[in-house]
């Protein structure tokens, strides 16, 4: 019997500019998940027509869609950009929308294994990981301890695609590997 093969949701994106290194990144780290044999899809968070967070009666169909997707993956990856020591205001503002999921059984993100990315300018991406890990701790998930800060990142990521520097590429395509692994033995325990 031939299995369905895992589903990993990339996310990732930032807005202001109209290329995204963060989005580069993460759609690096799907290649290497779907190299494995992963099914992979990336949502470039700035395509995303979400307000900002605030309990609602009635959430926006849209969302909720959007929760759901993300409830069924089996593994996720985030990618954000480090915006004053942590993620940005619209990656934070995606991750609050998955609220929604609250009375899911189990819950949230429970049981799922997330990759974390983040792109600097500067030398501090690390804090951008530390930061999501925390909420993605606080929704459930469980994060891949290989992590890929990434530094200087607009001499990594050109906007013709091409990456200038092998050794975070061959990071990205391990921590996407990580994640399909990782979303296997979840899911075969």
């Amino acid at each position: 019997m031939k299995k369905n093969p895992v589903k990993v949701i990339g996310i990732g994106g930032s807005l202001g500019s109209s290329y995204s290194t963060g989005l580069a990144a993460l759609k690096c780290a799907l290649e290497g998940a779907e190299k494995e044999g992963a099914e992979v899809k990336c949502i470039d968070i700035a395509q995303l027509d979400f307000p900002m967070y605030a309990e609602m009666e009635q959430n926006p169909q849209h969302i909720v869609d959007f929760a759901e997707e993300i409830y069924q993956a089996d593994a996720l990856i985030l990618s954000s950009p480090l915006y004053h020591g942590s993620v940005s205001g619209l990656m934070k503002n995606v991750l609050d929308w998955l609220e929604v999921l609250h009375g899911k059984n189990p819950p949230y993100l429970a049981y799922k294994p997330v990759g974390l990315i983040c792109v600097a300018g500067g030398a501090q991406a690390l804090q951008g990981i530390n930061a999501m890990e925390q909420i993605v701790r606080a929704l459930r998930g469980w994060t891949i301890p290989f992590v890929v800060p990434v530094l200087r990142s607009w001499q990594i990521f050109k906007p013709d695609n091409s990456v200038t520097d092998t050794k975070v590429l061959q990071q990205l395509y391990s921590l996407g590997k990580e994640v399909k692994i990782a979303a296997e033995r979840f899911s075969n325990p």
